[in-house]
């Protein structure tokens, strides 16, 4: 059967009304009571009243070997010496709360300049909306009958003919369609880079071979025009025949 080992039996209590002395300090293991902190606030007064009236005390106790040996272990141990400062993490050091504020300011700023600009763009978006609707079409002072020949193979983004150029007048296209076996076309009109703006349905060709489209200049603003124009038969087929573009100025 195994034999269990005692308890260890606890240290005596330090009476208070014994004087503080080498003896005592000894025999109640006084130093090794102090550093691990079992001695009572009374007790701790008294031995420490004891070592600074008589230093050499220290000497005698061994402590500087009892400090030199727990400095050993903390050291050991990655601690640091309790009189070193703690390392600071990155974040902690006063340079790095700087650049982080310098950034939040860097970032604030930029906020800022960048609502200031959106907000003018926005003005002036409703500025130009406003514009395009409350513009009205000049009347024509006269008007322009230009004869074209569209091209028969692909569209081009050149311009055939430049109207508009000075005052409004009502412009008399006349394409040349003689050629095509179709006698009713549709005339699209796109602006060039933004989007459809017209599709005339049912456009006869006359007696000439022409296909005759007027309009006021005005009503259009200034870029260049896409004509397609493709050939209806009786089923409302479009096949297409024919491209032209045209350029507008104010």
């Amino acid at each position: 059967m195994a034999s269990t080992s005692p308890a260890a039996t606890p240290l005596p209590d330090v009476p208070s009304h014994l004087t503080m002395s080498r003896e005592f300090i000894q025999r109640h293991q006084i130093v090794e009571r102090y550093l691990g902190g079992r001695l009572p606030p009374k007790g701790v007064q008294d031995f420490e009243r004891f070592c600074a009236d008589n230093p050499s005390l220290l000497d005698e106790l061994g402590l500087p070997t009892h400090v030199n040996a727990a400095l050993r272990l903390l050291e050991a141990g990655g601690r640091p010496p309790p009189w070193e400062e703690r390392q600071r993490k990155f974040w902690e050091k006063p340079h790095a709360l700087i650049a982080v504020a310098a950034l939040a300011l860097l970032l604030g700023g930029t906020a800022l300049y960048l609502r200031s600009r959106l907000q003018a763009v926005e003005q002036r978006i409703a500025g130009l909306t406003q514009q395009v609707a409350n513009r009205p079409i000049d009347p024509a002072t006269s008007t322009r009958s230009i004869t074209l020949i569209p091209s028969r193979t692909a569209p081009s983004r050149r311009d055939a003919v430049v109207l508009g150029e000075g005052a409004a007048q009502i412009a008399d296209l006349k394409f040349d369609m003689s050629w095509s076996a179709f006698t009713v076309f549709r005339v699209t009109i796109d602006r060039i880079d933004q989007g459809r703006v017209a599709v005339l349905h049912n456009a006869l060709r006359d007696s000439s071979g022409q296909v005759h489209i007027a309009l006021n200049t005005s009503a259009l603003g200034p870029g260049s025009y896409q004509f397609t124009l493709e050939g209806l038969n009786w089923r409302n087929e479009a096949t297409p025949q024919a491209w032209i573009t045209v350029g507008v100025g104010h």
